[in-house]
């Protein structure tokens, strides 16, 4: 897809629209059934978008928990519009996994979801493990239409819901949680946005492998699979002498991918599990034009790889593909967006504080720019893994133009907007104040 650039906005020509029809979708990483109605309702609301701007969704994950919506302009800048409450509570500043406060106390991704046609958001309430569902206006507005429990309890002082994908086709929510048994649980989902939980549980632990960490939950384009990326093999503890003890998924065992066979009733099938091609696996996102592709980021592998699955559910991997990593180890890379065009790769790492952009040709993943933006300072009151001070970037979202990609920095309590550029870098041109440490997700149109 080819981008032309005119006074800081992107157009986006007819033909090579069809050519991706499923930019939108893939945006928010979701894929419908594509009619020739609905390409032709997307194509229209895609050049108002272009012209007036657009929406941005963040859950503050606060006890109360709210989103927030923003009205996203032609140029980028972001514009607080309502503060809707969910009805449920978020984790706050508590970490479960870490039982600790500070940033990014999910350690997931897509808590915050939007169906392909636009007309419902979910999102997890970490803090009471329970997921709500909105109405989308035609402004953008949100309606809260139901709230509900995912069907795991919450032990301690927080639950661990953290990331959703959606079937259309057969009306299920998948809410993935950090730990098990049930890491994953299932919703079904009415015409009217309306939600019931079902009884159906789903783990990703091992015969010996039985308090693994789960990170985050995707559906193919095709509905046929849902894959689920780990993080850990056991929960992070303490070594005799003090010091941190954590066991990486898919570091001495290649099997820190798990593909769920999906059936037709939406129920899951016996899971397989796979290598996921470096240690700590944790975002994966499909390509918009090549439905069978999709990239990984590993937290520990500080880097990107190219992977494909085929109708049999049957797992391809290319090479890990590394960021510098001089500032020390794990750089924890961990979300990514994925340009409309399918050209470029933009990964956050939690660790540095900054983004990094990969270049995608064909086959082949290489870096574009490392860094792709300057280091976003929090207030010094957070260590990273790698002791490096950070200020514990989270969820990142790409505009269906792919003009301007926004990071959520918890610690330094902004929410920042920068402009794409031809090379990978990134400019920025707005940031909004947001509550501090805990918001999680980012999702729009």
């Amino acid at each position: 897809m080819r981008y032309v650039r005119n006074k800081q906005r992107w157009s986006v020509t007819r033909r090579d629209f069809l050519k991706t029809t499923s930019a939108i979708a893939g945006a928010v990483g979701l894929a419908p059934a594509l009619s020739a109605p609905f390409v032709s309702k997307v194509l229209a609301e895609t050049k108002t978008l272009t012209r007036d701007g657009g929406h941005l969704y963040m859950q503050t994950n606060e006890t109360r928990n709210a989103i927030i919506h923003y009205h996203r302009s032609a140029s980028g800048l972001i514009t607080e519009a309502e503060r809707v409450p969910t009805g449920g509570s978020g984790s706050g500043v508590f970490r479960p996994l870490y039982n600790a406060n500070g940033p990014n106390a999910f350690e997931g991704a897509g808590s915050v979801i939007l169906t392909s046609d636009r007309r419902f958001l979910f999102t997890t309430n970490g803090g009471d493990n329970s997921v709500s569902s909105f109405r989308v206006g035609k402004d953008g507005r949100l309606t809260l239409l139901d709230i509900k429990p995912t069907g795991n309890a919450v032990k301690g002082k927080s639950g661990t819901a953290k990331s959703l994908a959606y079937s259309p086709s057969k009306g299920r929510l998948y809410v993935l949680h950090a730990f098990g048994p049930d890491h994953v649980r299932v919703m079904s989902v009415n015409d009217q946005g309306k939600l019931t939980a079902r009884p159906e549980g789903y783990s990703v632990n091992t015969q010996s492998k039985t308090d693994r960490v789960a990170t985050m939950v995707v559906l193919s384009p095709d509905e046929k699979f849902l894959l689920v990326d780990l993080n850990f093999d056991e929960r992070p503890s303490a070594n005799p002498d003090g010091t941190p003890k954590f066991v990486l998924a898919n570091e001495r065992d290649p099997d820190g991918l798990v593909i769920f066979p999906v059936r037709g009733d939406g129920t899951l099938g016996v899971p397989s599990f796979h290598d996921a091609g470096g240690p700590a696996p944790f975002y994966i996102a499909f390509l918009h034009s090549r439905p069978n592709t999709f990239i990984n980021g590993t937290a520990a592998g500080n880097g990107l790889v190219m992977s494909s699955i085929d109708a049999q559910g049957r797992i391809g991997i290319g090479p890990l593909v590394p960021i510098d990593t001089s500032a020390g180890k794990p750089s924890e890379l961990c979300w990514l967006a994925i340009s409309p065009d399918d050209r470029s790769v933009f990964a956050t790492s939690f660790g540095y504080s900054n983004i990094s952009s990969y270049h995608i040709d064909g086959a082949e993943v290489s870096i574009a720019k490392d860094p792709a933006c300057p280091k976003v300072p929090g207030d010094s009151t957070f260590r990273a893994i790698n002791g490096t001070v950070s200020s514990g970037p989270s969820d990142n979202w790409i505009s269906p133009d792919g003009a301007y990609l926004y990071q959520i920095y918890g610690n330094a309590s902004k929410l920042v907007g920068y402009a794409t550029q031809p090379d990978g870098s990134l400019n920025e041109i707005t940031s909004v104040r947001i509550p501090y440490d805990s918001p999680q997700g980012l999702a729009g149109f």
